[in-house]
């Protein structure tokens, strides 16, 4: 990755494992943040590590053996009830898509990534974005499991989620792929626009805002895409 000088040198203060307290002194024991513009001349170099078109193949390892990963992730799961997920995931393509996160995850491990770690959810498929009450009462709409969460590259929520969005379509008998392309597109292009405003923002300013009312009220209480109908457990009474 090519970086400038005075952008290395900042990055390099930043991750010294130290923090400016007030009246200059440091601390141990966490770390500075990048400034914004070190955070967007980090972006705009990783850009050459992975380009948007580095992304459009995939080529299967040899020894891929996605049932051999499930079955091995079955060794650690209550036995009487592993007869029972593999029963569920054996009912669609979908089923099958949302409990397979380790398969997909072991793919795209050999994929091109920017180098840009996060938290990552680890399982973004879209039946796992839902409305919830958060410890503030408020209704919020975000994210709802994070049972395999992990540290990891961006892409790999950016694409699970993508991947969902066309398994999904494909399961409901949605129009032929040439034809869904867009929509896939405009998923994954969405959470440009959606990060960029927090750039600037502090972490703890950056969490989900309530959910519009209007929004609530054209869902009938539940996402389009959930599975359980009528209103959701999270609306107020």
């Amino acid at each position: 990755m090519t970086v400038t000088a005075d952008g290395a040198a900042a990055r390099k203060s930043s991750t010294s494992g130290t923090r400016v307290l007030p009246g200059g002194r440091r601390g141990p024991g966490a770390v500075e943040h990048l400034s914004r513009a070190d955070r967007v001349a980090r972006g705009k170099d990783a850009r050459a590590v992975a380009p948007l078109d580095s992304h459009a193949e995939f080529s299967p390892g040899r020894f891929r053996d996605p049932v051999g990963l499930l079955l091995g992730q079955g060794a650690s799961r209550v036995p009487e009830l592993v007869p029972v997920r593999h029963g569920r995931m054996l009912v669609s393509p979908f089923t099958f898509f949302r409990g397979a996160a380790l398969p997909m995850a072991a793919d795209l491990a050999g994929t091109p990534a920017l180098g840009l770690r996060v938290q990552l959810c680890g399982d973004a498929h879209l039946s796992n974005f839902g409305a919830f009450a958060s410890p503030e009462r408020n209704l919020v709409f975000d994210v709802n499991d994070f049972d395999e969460t992990l540290p990891g590259p961006f892409e790999w929520d950016v694409k699970r989620l993508a991947a969902s969005l066309a398994v999904a379509g494909r399961d409901n008998g949605s129009r032929p792929r040439p034809a869904a392309r867009p929509r896939w597109r405009r998923a994954c292009a969405s959470s440009g626009p959606r990060s960029r405003p927090k750039n600037s923002r502090r972490s703890r300013s950056c969490w989900p805002r309530p959910t519009p009312e209007i929004a609530l009220r054209r869902w009938g209480g539940s996402p389009p895409w959930s599975t359980g109908g009528g209103r959701s457990s999270a609306t107020p009474r």
